[in-house]
C-alpha cells in the first residue's frame, strides 16, 4: 500500500497539476478524523495508560519527523524523479536506521552488516546512475529531486527508530494514532502558513487522488506498520517490506509508462540483498 503512494503522486501531478503542498494537506486532511477518531477509542479503554509529558513530547516529534517533514520532502521530490526512483532511495532507511542506532544509541555494527550497507549503496549508485540517462538534460532536477527523497529517507529512518522505543511502552495502535495525528496537524498548519490555494474549490479529482491516499497509502498501512513491528519486529519488518521497490517499479511501469533499465534491476537486487542481510543479523534483542 505504501508502494502504490508514489504512483497516486505522479499521477495527481500528472492529471490536475497541482503542488505536493496542496496534494499533501489532502492526503492528511482525509486522514486526520480516522486518526483522532482511533485515539478517541482507543484512550478511553479501561487498560489505557496516559501518556507523561516527556511521551507526549516524543510522540508528537517522531510523528511529525516520519508523516509530516518525510511526506513533504518525499512529495517534493517526486515532483523531479521517477516513482521507482523515488522507491529504491527510500528503501535504504534500514542501513540508516542500523546507523543512527550505532551513532545515537552506541549499537554495535557487526562486519557482515558493514557489508550489507556497502552493497545496499553500491546498488543505489548503479541504479541512480542508469536513471540518469533517461533525464535527457534534466539531471539538475534529478539531482534536487533525489537529494530530497534522500533526506526524505533520513527523517524516516529517524521515525522507525523513535517508533521501535515507543511502541512497546505506549502501544502499537496508541502510538499511531497520535503521532499521525500530530503530523497532520503540522502538515495542515504548514499549508495555513506557506499556501495560498484553497481547498474548498480544487477538482474533484483532486480530492479523489487525496482520498485514495489517505485510505490506501496512509491509514491502513501505517496501521498495518505499526502493528508488524510490534509483533515481528523492525528487523524482520525491514525484510517483509523489500517487496516495496519491486511493487512500485512494476505499477510504475504499468500506470505510468515509466521505463526501467537494466541498471536500475541491478541496482534494486542488490539493495534488497544488503537490506535482507541487515535484518537477518539484527541483534535477538530487537526482534
Amino acid at each position: 500500500m505504501f508502494s502504490v503512494k508514489a504512483i497516486l503522486v505522479k499521477l495527481a501531478y500528472r492529471d490536475t497539476g497541482v503542488d505536493a503542498v496542496t496534494l499533501l494537506a489532502l492526503r492528511m486532511i482525509f486522514s486526520l478524523p480516522f486518526f483522532l477518531v482511533s485515539a478517541w477509542v482507543v484512550s478511553g479503554r479501561t487498560e489505557n495508560l496516559k501518556f507523561t509529558t516527556k511521551q507526549w513530547l516524543y510522540v508528537a516529534l517522531v510523528g511529525c519527523l516520519g508523516y509530516y517533514i518525510s511526506s513533504l520532502l518525499d512529495f517534493l521530490g517526486l515532483q523531479y524523479v521517477t516513482a521507482g526512483i523515488e522507491r529504491l532511495i527510500l528503501f535504504i532507511y534500514p542501513t540508516l536506521v542500523l546507523l543512527i542506532s550505532a551513532f545515537f544509541f552506541k549499537q554495535k555494527i557487526k562486519s557482515i552488516q558493514v557489508l550489507a550497507i556497502a552493497i545496499s549503496y553500491i546498488g543505489l549508485v548503479v541504479a541512480f546512475f542508469g536513471e540518469i540517462d533517461f533525464q535527457k538534460g534534466q539531471t539538475h532536477n534529478f539531482y534536487l529531486g533525489a537529494l530530497l527523497i534522500f533526506c526524505c529517507a533520513i527523517t524516516y529512518a529517524t521515525y522507525i527508530v523513535g517508533s521501535g522505543r515507543l511502541i512497546p511502552v505506549v502501544g502499537a495502535v496508541k502510538f499511531n494514532s497520535y503521532a499521525m495525528a500530530f503530523a497532520s496537524a503540522g502538515v495542515l498548519l504548514h499549508f495555513l502558513f506557506n499556501s495560498k490555494t484553497s481547498l474548498i474549490h480544487l477538482s474533484p479529482l483532486n480530492y479523489l487522488y487525496g482520498f485514495l491516499m489517505a485510505i490506501f497509502a496512509t491509514v491502513l498501512p501505517s496501521y498495518m506498520v505499526a502493528e508488524g513491528i510490534k509483533r515481528i519486529g523492525s528487523g524482520n519488518a525491514a525484510i517483509v517490506s523489500s517487496i516495496g521497490p519491486v511493487s512500485t517499479l512494476v505499477l510504475a511501469y504499468f500506470m505510468l509508462g515509466e521505463s526501467f533499465s537494466v541498471e536500475q534491476i541491478i541496482g534494486t537486487i542488490m539493495i534488497l540483498i544488503g537490506v535482507y542481510i541487515i535484518g537477518k543479523f539484527k541483534p535477538k534483542e530487537e526482534l
